[in-house]
């Protein structure tokens, strides 16, 4: 079994936006996993809505209901040691590979097919590895602020100023951080950010995240990046929408364009100049849209 905690559910009360109901897999190791899994299970289609670091499925909430009032179903999981789900407290167990076969399993676990994927931050760095594992379930991509960790080219600035200000700050202060990346939220929305976090103990998943981006070509998951990168460029079939958080100084234009570029026959990126990192927070019109051409 690996150690691990459980934020307790009060932390989750009645939180702004937020109706979703939860619901838990749990792996063969005993670790929890949850999801939300909100429309009708018979849909044309299924959303497959993955966050990044430091969020949790709760960044979704201003998409999701776009997305489940057209008739589709919608999937928002939260990674091991994020959001309702367990937190192994050794960093060690946080590999690439830990959380790529998670969402595998998740996905063979509720028979997702017909799936959009939705993906920034880590979901994209992980999320965009998928598809080519198992190609007949996706049909289409809206990939917003991410990249892919390939190992082959420099990181950049912006991202080694985070993982070093990460590093520096192994106990995060979610909540700040989420009101100055996005200037609109209020208190009890940044608090729902950090809810998940009772302390310190709790946050190992958050520290991990940044260390894990492949920065050599033999780093976990780089290969793996690799192929996917040659599958996006070569062998993606389904239909492709980018939304690009102008304001982003990590993930932002430079490096959406040469992601752009690897996704075939992918059209021309909504650009939103008002938006930072976290575009799900701007997500509303981009759900609409996204609806609408995919």
């Amino acid at each position: 079994m690996i150690a691990s905690l459980r934020t307790p559910d009060e932390r989750f009360a009645a939180l702004p936006g937020w109706a979703c109901a939860p619901r838990y897999s749990v792996r063969s190791d005993g670790l929890r996993l949850h999801y939300v899994d909100e429309g009708p299970r018979d849909s044309r289609r299924t959303w497959l809505c993955l966050h990044g670091q430091p969020t949790w499925s709760y960044l979704y909430r201003r998409m999701i209901p776009v997305f489940a009032a057209s008739g589709d179903r919608v999937v928002a999981p939260d990674f091991l040691g994020f959001g309702r789900s367990d937190k192994p407290t050794d960093e060690a167990v946080y590999t690439f590979d830990f959380h790529r076969q998670t969402l595998i399993d998740l996905i063979e676990a509720l028979d997702l097919r017909d799936i959009c994927l939705v993906v920034q931050d880590w979901g994209g760095l992980i999320g965009l590895t998928l598809p080519m594992a198992m190609p007949g379930r996706f049909r289409s991509l809206l990939v917003m602020n991410t990249t892919l960790g390939t190992g082959d080219a420099p990181l950049g600035e912006g991202f080694l100023a985070w993982r070093s200000f990460s590093n520096r700050n192994p106990d995060l202060d979610i909540a700040r951080l989420m009101q100055r990346a996005c200037p609109h939220l209020d208190a009890a929305e940044a608090d729902a950010y950090a809810a998940p976090f009772p302390d310190a103990r709790f946050k190992a998943g958050v520290r991990r995240f940044p260390n894990l981006v492949p920065d050599h070509p033999d780093a976990g998951g780089a290969a793996l990046s690799r192929d996917a990168r040659a599958f996006w460029r070569e062998r993606w079939t389904g239909r492709s929408l980018m939304a690009i958080g102008m304001s982003d100084p990590v993930l932002g234009p430079p490096v959406m364009r040469a992601l752009h570029a690897d996704i075939r026959n992918c059209p021309p990126p909504i650009e939103i100049a008002g938006a930072g990192h976290f575009v799900q927070e701007w997500g509303e019109p981009v759900a609409r849209e996204a609806v609408r051409l995919l």
